[in-house]
């Protein structure tokens, strides 16, 4: 009988939520204006391994729609820091934090305008252990686990941009460009 009475009340506001202002980000696939316009983004070379690895994450995640013709061009600046946290008796550290810290621009490529300037970040720990090889490894994860991370947070970014600039109605020229 709990049961039921629970359905029911799942079934009464179902009709509820198609009014709450939440609209599918992806809607249509391939062919949505936001994918569209991340398949239309072009990533900037990036300085560093650190700028390698992001420049591959955000090429694969923009590119997922296919190849278009670049109408925008995504510049990254990266800060990777590594810093030790626990330190010992003995003055040894016995853990780091690494973090990745991201300030991007979405550049409208045909007018130069800057459409998003933003950051985006994440922190991992890492564990020092005797083995200089399992440190170091252990880092190099951490270092590719938020690349990952922080190109997903720039991706959204970038789709909630571009999902924004596509329902805006066209601007209306001046009367001295017209």
């Amino acid at each position: 009988m709990r049961r039921a009475g629970a359905l029911l009340l799942a079934l009464g506001l179902m009709p509820a939520l198609g009014g709450c202002g939440l609209h599918p980000l992806y809607a249509g696939g391939g062919s949505a204006n936001v994918a569209q316009g991340l398949a239309a983004v072009e990533v900037g070379d990036i300085q560093g391994r650190s700028g390698w690895l992001m420049r591959q994450a955000l090429s694969d995640r923009v590119g997922a729609a296919g190849h278009i013709a670049p109408r925008y061009r995504l510049d990254v600046k990266l800060d990777d820091r590594l810093e030790g946290l626990g330190v010992l008796a003995n003055d040894t550290v016995s853990r780091e934090r690494r973090t990745l810290r991201a300030r991007y621009q979405l550049v409208d490529i045909a007018s130069g305008n800057i459409l998003l300037d933003a950051t985006a970040g994440s922190d991992a720990g890492v564990d020092i252990v005797s083995s200089e090889y399992a440190t170091v490894a252990a880092e190099e994860t951490a270092l590719e686990n938020l690349t990952r991370v922080v190109a997903d947070r720039i991706v959204t970014s970038l789709a909630l941009q571009l999902r924004d600039t596509a329902d805006a109605p066209p601007a209306q020229k001046s009367p001295e460009e017209k």
